[in-house]
């Protein structure tokens, strides 16, 4: 018993049946319809990529902006942390004294 890897071609045919020959015999009356009907949703499904990129770029640099300034803002809050913190170990004595 052979291994059979490619089907006859007599198959095909009856495989394919009426539904194939009507596929192949509508096939170039279908295509330039359905391009006509396909082509303005690509295009509208693009401009709303587009669209939607725009604004995302948009809502990036709003959030990258508000990113530096919390970054600015904790930058200044350790820079004041470490001067306090250098004045504190300068002048232990004169700081206790006040402190108290």
């Amino acid at each position: 018993m052979a291994l059979k890897l490619v089907p006859e071609f007599e198959d095909i045919v009856e495989g394919l049946g009426v539904p194939g020959i009507a596929a192949i015999v509508l096939l170039p009356v279908l295509v330039p319809v359905a391009g006509k009907v396909v082509k303005p949703v690509a295009k509208a499904a693009i401009k709303g990529g587009i669209v939607l990129y725009e604004k995302g770029k948009g809502v990036i640099a709003e959030v990258g902006e508000g990113l530096e300034d919390i970054i600015a803002e904790a930058k200044a809050e350790l820079v004041a942390a470490e001067e306090e913190a250098a004045e504190r170990a300068a002048l232990p004595g004169e700081m206790a004294a006040a402190e108290a």
